[in-house]
């Protein structure tokens, strides 16, 4: 009997256009989701409201959940440097409203996080939510792409953390590799 007391993982995928999350409960080795969503920034103009919104919904997730830790994705290294920079911005402002709610923060790289969920550290968004959904059953919504990778990052924290076998459990070639292995997880 596992008598490991229930926490919670606040994901967060960061964004200045599209903000996605997903709270986690894990009770013993079981996940359950409790929420996930995304806060639409493209409709403010002004980057440093945007900045403040990401802080204040991040402060508000963690008020409102409690969570024990806050896994977030960290930026990419694209070739557009305005990019990289207001998207550093975005991730700084969530982990300083996590590190205000006195949570621990990690940082997972985004082919981490498809690799612990998929086993394919290239997998496709659709693949990780997908996956996501036969994990923590929820009905999948392709609106909640942002969402999902929130959810990932929380996910990923928890088989990091928890000595828990992650998806894969073992190395796959690529995602078709990992299905004919685990026929038993696909519907």
């Amino acid at each position: 009997m596992d008598t490991k007391p229930d926490r919670i993982i606040l994901g967060i995928d960061p964004g200045t256009i599209v903000l996605g999350y997903g709270v986690l409960k894990v009770s013993g080795s079981k996940m359950s989701l409790i929420s996930m969503g995304v806060v639409q920034l493209s409709k403010y103009e002004d980057p440093l409201n945007k900045l403040k919104i990401i802080y204040e919904k991040v402060s508000g997730l963690a008020a409102q959940y409690t969570p024990d830790a806050c896994a977030i994705e960290a930026p990419f290294f694209g070739k557009n440097v305005q990019s990289m920079l207001k998207l550093g911005r975005a991730q700084g402002v969530a982990i300083a409203a996590a590190l205000n709610h006195n949570l621990t923060v990690c940082e997972y790289a985004p082919k981490k996080i498809k690799q612990s969920i998929t086993g394919n550290g290239n997998a496709s968004k659709e693949q990780v939510a997908a996956m996501l959904q036969q994990l923590v059953k929820f009905d999948l919504q392709p609106k909640f792409m942002d969402a999902t990778d929130g959810l990932a990052a929380a996910v990923c924290h928890y088989f990091q953390t928890s000595g828990a076998q992650t998806v894969t459990g073992g190395s796959y070639s690529g995602w078709g590799d990992f299905l004919k292995n685990n026929s038993h997880r696909v519907k």
